[in-house]
């Protein structure tokens, strides 16, 4: 196993977080921003008005999204076991 062989396994297994993870993310960071933004404007400041529409949007994409996340999952998997004779022969 070479360096290059390390290297591309972890490009795939870095990028493969990033597509599973950004959609989760960035839909937190969009819904917490607008209840931050709902909270300054109100001046109501309760923890539980951040925390319950964020998990539930968290959750939808989820459901929205999952089937995609699962099948990108697999992908990955099965081009890594694809991978498994070229690393140990050595490329």
């Amino acid at each position: 196993m070479n360096v290059d062989s390390v290297i591309d396994v972890v490009r795939i297994g870095l990028t493969l977080a990033a597509k599973l993870g950004g959609p989760v993310l960035i839909t937190a960071l969009v819904v917490g921003l607008l209840i931050s933004i709902f909270q300054s404007a109100t001046q109501i400041q309760e923890v539980t008005l951040s925390f319950v529409p964020k998990a539930l949007a968290v959750a939808i994409v989820f459901v929205i999204a999952g089937n995609w996340m699962i099948t990108e999952l697999i992908d990955t998997t099965h081009q890594l076991f694809d991978m498994v004779p070229t690393l140990i022969n050595g490329g």
